[in-house]
């Protein structure tokens, strides 16, 4: 894993909202709270579609598993994926969850990486699986599954398959990252 590309050129831009239709704009404003972010603003151009995805992701991001276990899940898979959009974005949530440098070096280094905790190994080692194998090992699911109920094994799983999706949107699409965002350290 090299980890995300930089300069990927922008194919769709991001629609600016003088030029949005009434139902862009009212999907825009169901999506963003704050000023209006790079992706929203790009996949409006397919309101119902932007809708229907990001409605799927708050689900995703609804607390079924823990805050850090999610992020740790979704940084690796934008990391296995190139998608230093994603990356960006969600290295925010993590440093406002508490996450550290050290954490995103690990995230950077992946499953084998010294300082995991073993249960943080086994998700960064199950997004590596997922993204590499489209499926788990016996052994990485046990892991998984001494410690989730099974609402949280579906729930994880879908989370990883869901930032292949978003990674793989905002990287063919270039969507470019907003002025001031801060990049995924690559080193």
């Amino acid at each position: 894993m090299t980890g995300p590309p930089a300069g990927r050129p922008v194919r769709i831009p991001p629609l600016p909202a003088e030029l949005r239709s009434a139902r862009q704009q009212e999907v825009v404003d169901d999506l963003v709270v704050g000023p209006t972010v790079n992706i929203y603003a790009t996949l409006v151009r397919h309101p119902e579609l932007a809708a229907a995805m990001v409605n799927l992701g708050r689900h995703l991001r609804d607390g079924v598993i823990p805050d850090r276990d999610r992020e740790i899940l979704i940084l690796r898979t934008g990391w296995n994926c190139g998608s230093g959009y994603e990356m960006a974005q969600h290295r925010r949530v993590a440093v406002a969850i508490g996450m550290t440098a050290d954490d995103l070096g690990r995230i950077r280094a992946g499953p084998d990486a010294p300082g995991w905790d073993p249960f943080e190994a086994v998700l960064c080692r199950a997004a590596d699986e997922l993204h590499r194998d489209h499926t788990l090992s016996d052994e990485t699911w046990a892991a998984l599954a001494a410690r989730y109920a099974e609402q949280q094994l579906i729930h994880a799983t879908m989370l990883v398959g869901y930032y292949h999706l978003v990674s793989f949107v905002l990287n063919a699409l270039g969507v470019p990252l907003e002025d001031g965002a801060v990049p995924f350290p690559t080193a």
